[in-house]
């Protein structure tokens, strides 16, 4: 390659580089604005979003300044906020469900010189980035707990929408289970959505009065948490510790650390460092861990979970690593091989020992 073409190489680089950190340059905060699909105070995913953004603002002081926005429906609403996010001046969008890749992608396209990154979702572009938690870390290891806990042998997963990620989570929670109790079970119910307490609450009664005794969640309130309580079974705090909702019920809970990926991002775009990136971090990175253990969950349960995280962080444990069947019984993961990250997004079927079949 000529020198020449270094050269420009370089210079380009360089401008797109100063094109999305423009506000650092000048010593302004860098204005970093946020799509919740929920309200901040839902103590599950949107709470744990915010509990970032204010990590982002403690230890960035006055170099950044944030502003939210909670409630955003995955519509086209959702493209009119990240459009007037990105009118203000915001240098950096995180927009916080999958719904919004559509939308991130279209506005991103309109504000080059703005950086969007959304969460959960898989379109990239040049000023658009991907990021996530491996939620799934969590879950594997809550189900190891669920799995020493249970007496009827009979776990129950409140489910919000039936994409991958979310599948995966019940999966994963189920794999975790049955390393120490190859005989449970897990039934699923679905609501359909992320935040309805009303719903969330009336999934989990019938998933009780069907014989479960510690119940998960993958929606965005601590509703299952409550009516685990009130029926004397148990349940976890997801995303977060919900154990002031239900501190007898409460095991446990996977706590989720977004503040992790927030800071590294602002970061890189206040030093021009900033390019397109595909995240994913788990309990290596310190972006979740299993915590908040309640009263009932006797010191060797504890201390099993806690040696399961260790032994995913060491990279010696992974959850979907075979023998690993389907529940039709067909090989999903060869004995000695692990389930690649590419084929985990596009999870769409159900391990061994969870009853029924993915919704369409």
């Amino acid at each position: 390659m000529s020198l020449y073409r270094i050269f420009v190489r370089l210079a380009s680089a360089t401008a797109i580089a100063t094109a999305l950190c423009g506000n650092a340059l000048a010593g302004e905060p860098l204005k970093a604005g946020f799509l919740y699909i929920g309200p901040t105070g839902d103590h599950g995913w949107t709470y744990s979003h915010d509990m970032g953004r204010k990590a982002l603002e403690a230890k960035q002081g006055d170099k950044v300044k944030t502003t939210f926005v909670e409630n955003v429906p995955e519509t086209a609403d959702a493209e009119r906020v990240i459009r007037d996010l990105a009118t203000k001046g915001h240098k950096v969008i995180f927009a916080t469900s999958f719904g919004y890749m559509n939308s991130m992608e279209k506005v991103a396209r309109q504000f080059p010189k703005t950086v969007f990154m959304h969460a959960t979702g898989y379109k990239t572009g040049k000023n658009l980035g991907v990021y996530d938690i491996r939620t799934y870390e969590g879950a594997y290891m809550l189900g190891v707990v669920a799995g020493k806990m249970s007496k009827s042998g009979k776990l129950g997963v409140v489910g919000s929408i039936a994409i991958p990620e979310v599948v995966r989570n019940v999966n994963a929670f189920t794999i975790g289970a049955r390393s120490v109790n190859p005989k449970v079970t897990t039934r699923v119910i679905w609501v359909n959505t992320w935040f309805d307490p009303g719903k969330e609450r009336e999934a989990a009664l019938t998933l009780i009065s069907q014989g479960v005794d510690v119940l998960m969640q993958n929606t965005n309130s601590p509703a299952t948490v409550q009516a685990a309580q009130e029926k004397g079974v148990y349940a976890f705090g997801v995303d977060s510790d919900m154990s002031k909702f239900g501190g007898k019920a409460q095991l446990a809970a996977s706590v989720l650390n977004w503040g992790v990926i927030y800071n590294e991002q602002v970061e890189k775009i206040q030093k021009g460092e900033w390019k397109t990136t595909d995240i994913w971090y788990g309990v290596k990175e310190g972006a979740i861990n299993i915590e908040a253990f309640g009263p009932a969950t006797p010191a060797p349960v504890k201390k099993l979970a806690e040696e399961r995280r260790d032994a995913i962080k060491a990279g010696k444990l992974h959850p979907f690593t075979g023998p690993l069947k389907d529940n039709t019984g067909k090989i999903l993961v060869a004995a000695g091989k692990t389930l690649s990250d590419a084929d985990l997004r596009k999870m769409n079927v159900y391990v061994e020992g969870v009853e029924g079949t993915v919704p369409k």
